[in-house]
C-alpha cells in the first residue's frame, strides 16, 4: 500500500468557489479509487483521505491505496453445446469461445440453463496496477468537476475549467503517477507562495512531507489551519485597541481564507469624522468592497479602525508602508459614499416616486413604479386580515419602498438596497414605523436571517415577495431544477421564514390567494411554497425526511402549526408506543388501499361489547375527543402521548381480529372502524410516513 497524493496548481480561483470544488475533488478521488477495488476493506474516508485548497491550488491525500487490483474472476457463458460440439468433439465455436476467454477447450465446462446447455468458461480478469488505474481515469474525474463558471484556454481544444492549469503533481508513495489534464503532466513539482517564495518550482518528496514542505515556501494548504491562523490573528491586533473586539463576520473569514495561502492581519485606523455616516454604509465599504473586518467598541459601537487580512507576511519595514495603502483606498472609499449620501438628499424620496416609471421592473410586468402600486395594494389586502397594523405607515412604506433604487448611494452600493432606503427615510423625516419597514423589505436575505422587527415590515416583505412570484409564475417562468434566474426560491423561503418566526396570522392560502391572478397561478404557486415549506423544516428545524414527509401530509398552509407538529412528531417517535402506534397506522392505510376502501359521508358501525373491535372503537373515540381538543390548543405532544395510549388495543386487535372477513357485513364494519381511526388521527401527520424500527 502507498499514499496517493494529487495536486492541481492553477491560476487563482474564485474564493466562494473553492470549498464546494475541495469537497468534490476529495469525494470524486475516494469513489474512483474504491470503485476501481484499490482502497482496503474498511477504509475510512474520515480518517484516511484529506483535501486540501488555496486560491492556486486544490489537493486531495488518500492514505493507503492497495499497489494494484485483485484479479476477478467471472463465468462466462458461450453457444449451446449442440454448437459448440459435434459428436463430442468441439467445434469452431467452442475453439473460438475458448481463445477469447483466454483458456483451454479441456477446461470448458458445461452448465444447465432454462434455455437448455450451454458451455462456460472461468475467465480470469487481471488487476490492473493503481499506477495505471490513477493514471487512465482520475484525469476523467477531474474533467467531470462542477463549476458555475468556466474558461477554455487551450487553443483548438474544447476542454473547459474555472481557471487555467498551471501544474500537476501525482505521487502514489514516492513514484510519480502521470495523469494528464489540461495540457499539463503531472510530476512532483509545484510552486509556493507568489510573493514570499522564491517562485522557483521544488519538488514534493512523498505525500507524507507535502504539507510541511509547502509550509517552507509560505503556503498554509490546509484551509482549517489557515482559518484558526486568521482567528487569532484578528483576536491578537485587536488587542491593540483599549477595550476593541472585532466584529464576528464568519462568512468574512471564510471568504478570507480563501483569498490566501499565508495570512497576515493588519490594523488599519481611519478619521473619526467618517463615523458620521451611518454605521451600515461604513461596514458594507470596509466588508464588501475591500474584504475588512469592522472594530467595534466595548458598549458595541463602531470604532474608527479596521482589520485587512493580506496575503504576505508583515515586517516591521513593510507593515507602516501597507498600513498606509490600506487607509489610503479605504478613505477614498468613504468619501465616495460622503458624497453620495449628501447628493442623493437633495432629491428627497417623495421626490424620486416617479422617477421609479423610467426603472424597469421586468418588460412583461411593467415599471418599480407599477410593481409599488400592486404592492399597496396587496399589502393593504393583508393589513386587513391582521390586526394592529398601522395601515398609514404601511402605505407610505410601500410607496417609498422602491425609490431608493434611483438613489447613487444604491447604483454604488447595490448590496444596500432597501437600507439605504429606510436610512434616507428616517433622515428626511418620513414616519419611523415606514422608516423601519423600508429598511427591513428585504429581510431575511437567506435563513440564517432574523425577520422584520415590525408587522408592517412583515407585511411589506411579504407582499414584495409574493407579487414578484406572482407575476413570475403568471408569466410561467417559475424555476427549473437548478435554475432560478428570479431568485424566486429565495423570494419564497423569506416568506416562510417571515410566516414561521413571526406572530402574523397569515397562511400561505391567503398569501397566494390575494397575490395570485388566477387559479391556475395560485395552486402552482401554492405546490411551490408546499416545497419550500419542507426545505424549511429540513434545513432550518433539522427535522428528518420521514417526519417532513408525515406532517405535510396532513397540510402545511399554516406554516407555523406544521413546524409544531413537527416538533412533536420528531420528539415523540423515540417511544415503544408511539412507533408501535405508527406501525399500526401503515398496516391500517395498507388494508384499507388494498380493499380499496373509502368512508362514506355518513356511517354507524357497531361490535359486540367487550370484543376486540368494540374495545378498540371506544377507546379511539375517546381519544379522537382529547386529540381534537388539544390540537385546538396546538398541544401536539400531549395529542401525540394520547395517540401512543391506543397501542394495547390496537395490538389487541390486530393480534385477534382477521379483517377482511368472510362475513362482507363484519368486514364492511371493520373497514369502517380502521378508516374512522386513519381519519380522526391524521390531522397531525400521516404516522405511516414514519420509518419504525424493525
Amino acid at each position: 500500500m502507498a499514499d496517493l497524493l494529487f495536486e492541481i496548481g492553477l491560476e487563482e480561483v474564485p474564493a466562494r468557489m473553492i470549498a464546494a470544488a475541495e469537497a468534490e475533488l476529495l469525494r470524486r478521488t475516494v469513489a474512483l479509487l474504491g470503485r476501481e477495488r484499490l482502497l482496503p476493506v474498511g477504509f475510512d474516508e474520515l480518517s484516511g483521505a484529506k483535501s486540501y485548497s488555496t486560491p492556486r491550488r486544490l489537493a486531495v491525500l488518500v492514505k493507503g491505496v492497495l499497489a494494484r487490483q485483485e484479479d476477478v474472476s467471472e463465468e462466462v457463458v458461450g453457444p449451446a453445446v449442440k454448437i459448440a460440439f459435434k459428436d463430442g468433439v468441439a467445434g469452431p465455436a467452442a475453439e473460438a469461445f475458448a481463445k477469447k476467454n483466454g483458456v483451454a477447450v479441456g477446461d470448458l465446462k458445461i452448465v444447465t440453463t432454462p434455455k437448455g446447455e450451454y458451455i462456460a468458461a472461468t475467465s480470469v480478469k487481471p488487476g490492473r496496477s493503481a499506477a495505471e488505474v490513477i493514471a487512465s481515469e482520475l484525469a476523467k474525474e477531474v474533467g467531470a468537476m462542477y463549476w458555475a463558471k468556466n474558461m477554455r484556454w487551450i487553443p483548438n481544444e474544447a476542454l473547459k475549467f474555472v481557471r487555467p492549469v498551471l501544474w500537476l503533481v501525482c505521487l502514489l508513495g514516492e513514484d510519480v503517477v502521470p495523469v494528464s489534464f489540461g495540457g499539463r503532466t503531472a510530476g512532483r513539482a509545484t510552486f509556493g507562495h507568489r510573493v514570499l517564495s522564491t517562485g522557483e518550482a521544488f519538488e514534493i518528496v512523498s505525500p507524507d512531507s507535502y504539507e510541511a514542505q509547502l509550509a517552507g515556501e509560505y503556503v498554509m494548504v490546509d484551509v482549517e489551519a489557515r482559518r484558526h491562523r486568521i482567528r487569532k490573528a484578528l483576536d491578537k491586533v485587536t488587542r491593540a485597541v483599549a477595550g476593541a473586539r472585532w466584529r464576528e463576520d464568519e462568512p468574512l473569514v471564510d471568504q478570507v481564507t480563501h483569498l490566501t495561502e499565508w495570512p497576515d492581519v493588519l490594523l488599519g485606523e481611519f478619521e473619526t469624522a467618517y463615523l458620521e455616516l451611518p454605521e451600515e454604509v461604513l461596514v458594507t465599504v470596509m466588508r464588501d468592497h475591500q474584504k475588512y473586518f469592522a472594530v467595534e467598541s466595548a458598549d458595541r459601537k463602531l470604532a474608527n479602525y479596521f482589520l485587512a487580512v493580506l496575503n504576505i507576511a508583515l515586517t516591521e519595514s513593510n507593515a507602516p508602508v501597507i498600513k498606509q495603502g490600506n487607509e489610503r483606498v479605504l478613505r477614498a472609499r468613504f468619501n465616495d459614499a460622503r458624497f453620495f449620501w449628501e447628493f442623493d438628499q437633495r432629491t428627497p424620496l417623495v421626490e424620486r416616486v416617479k422617477l421609479l416609471e423610467n426603472v424597469t421592473f421586468q418588460k412583461d410586468l411593467g415599471s418599480y413604479a407599477e410593481k409599488s402600486e400592486r404592492v399597496r395594494v396587496l399589502a393593504a389586502k393583508l393589513a386587513e386580515v391582521v390586526p394592529g397594523v398601522d395601515t398609514a405607515a404601511l402605505d407610505e412604506a410601500a410607496r417609498l419602498a422602491k425609490t431608493d433604487l434611483t438613489a447613487e448611494l444604491v447604483k454604488e452600493f447595490t448590496e444596500l438596497q432597501g437600507v439605504i432606503g429606510g436610512l434616507y427615510a428616517k433622515a428626511q423625516g418620513v414616519s419611523s414605523v415606514a422608516a423601519e419597514a423600508i429598511y427591513d423589505q428585504y429581510t431575511p436575505a437567506s435563513m440564517d436571517d432574523g425577520v422584520p422587527r415590525s408587522v408592517e415590515g412583515a407585511l411589506l416583505g411579504i407582499a414584495d415577495r409574493a407579487d414578484t412570484i406572482a407575476g413570475m409564475f403568471g408569466l410561467g417562468m417559475e424555476p427549473t431544477g437548478s435554475k432560478d434566474p428570479f431568485a424566486l426560491r429565495r423570494a419564497a423561503n423569506g416568506i416562510v421564514k417571515i410566516l414561521a418566526e413571526s406572530e402574523l396570522p397569515l397562511t400561505l392560502s391567503t398569501v397566494v390567494g390575494l397575490a395570485a391572478k388566477d387559479e391556475a397561478t395560485a395552486a402552482k404557486m401554492m405546490a411551490f411554497f408546499r416545497e419550500r415549506v419542507e426545505f424549511y423544516l429540513r434545513e432550518v428545524g433539522g427535522q428528518a425526511y420521514d417526519v417532513v414527509a408525515a406532517v405535510m401530509a396532513a397540510g402545511a398552509d399554516d406554516v407555523r402549526d406544521v413546524i409544531a407538529r413537527s416538533e412533536a412528531v420528531s420528539a415523540a417517535r423515540g417511544g415503544e408506543d408511539f412507533a408501535a402506534v405508527s406501525a399500526a397506522f401503515k398496516r391500517m392505510k395498507n388494508i384499507l388501499a388494498q380493499a380499496k376502501y373509502e368512508l362514506p359521508e355518513t356511517y354507524d358501525c357497531w361490535f359486540e361489547t367487550g370484543s376486540p373491535e368494540a374495545e378498540l372503537g371506544n377507546k379511539a373515540s375517546e381519544v379522537a375527543r382529547q386529540v381534537d381538543r388539544l390540537s385546538r390548543e396546538r398541544n401536539y405532544g400531549a395529542a401525540l402521548t394520547a395517540i401512543a395510549s391506543l397501542r394495547a388495543e390496537v395490538d389487541m386487535f390486530f393480534d385477534k381480529v382477521m379483517v377482511m372477513d368472510t362475513d362482507l357485513k363484519m368486514r364492511e364494519a371493520k373497514l369502517m372502524l380502521l378508516a374512522t381511526i386513519v381519519r380522526n388521527f391524521s390531522g397531525i401527520a400521516d404516522f405511516s410516513e414514519i420509518v419504525t424500527a424493525g
